[in-house]
């Protein structure tokens, strides 16, 4: 399949099968997928938990309890959990790291470009150092790439999926201990495949039609003539 074809299959998974499990070698592409996640300036202000044994799934269950009871069972049944964690700060030591990997990896041909990098980087990230609230919002768009990444990637290797936003993410923060470690939970995924009572897997497909969704393009007048 091409990745519209994965785009079109995908849905939101209503039901897992309990039995069914990921291999090592599907864990290590989610991981994988998850890693290669564009971010701002290449800030990868985040942090996965990636959860498969009965104790952890117990844990992030008791985040939805209170507001969508049913998830509670699906976290349970799916064969893994991924936690999307942002970063409460984002600092010069942290920005470093990142630069130092950068270099490691080859990416300055020059001490110029990469102090140009330092400079860049250090206007997006640290323009929230002190504004804890407009950090959560930047940070949180950088986990939403994640998680559209992801859920094609998922798609892609033929595991089925579930995002959830339905959760009271300070319970996963304390269950986690996640605010002494500088993380905040945001949004969480369920993975696995879908047992025979999800009723979304029987489904159509349902977008609006093409005639309504309106793309706006904007072109260069020197090539108007040539379209």
């Amino acid at each position: 399949m091409n990745i519209v074809d994965y785009a079109k299959s995908r849905y939101t998974t209503k039901a897992y099968d309990p039995t069914k499990k990921l291999s090592n070698e599907q864990i290590q592409q989610i991981k994988d997928i998850l890693r290669f996640t564009p971010s701002s300036v290449n800030s990868q202000p985040w942090h996965f938990i990636l959860a498969t044994s009965d104790q952890a799934k117990a844990k992030i269950a008791k985040a939805a309890e209170n507001i969508h009871p049913k998830n509670v069972t699906n976290i349970k049944d799916c064969a893994l959990v991924i936690v999307f964690c942002l970063k409460t700060d984002i600092d010069d030591e942290y920005l470093e790291l990142l630069l130092n990997q950068e270099r490691k990896d080859g990416r300055f041909p020059t001490s110029e470009f990469e102090n140009m990098q330092r400079d860049v980087r250090r206007k997006f990230a640290l323009a929230y150092k002190d504004k804890p609230q407009e950090l959560q919002i930047w940070t949180e768009k950088q986990l939403y790439i994640a998680l559209g990444n992801i859920l094609l990637g998922l798609s892609a290797l033929e595991i089925n999926a579930t995002p959830m936003e339905s959760i009271e993410p300070h319970i996963i923060d304390t269950e986690f201990n996640l605010a002494e470690k500088g993380l905040k939970t945001s949004v969480i995924v369920t993975a696995g495949y879908s047992s025979e009572d999800d009723f979304n897997a029987k489904l159509p497909k349902s977008r609006r039609k093409k005639s309504l969704l309106k793309f706006s393009y904007y072109i260069y007048r020197k090539y108007l003539n040539e379209i």
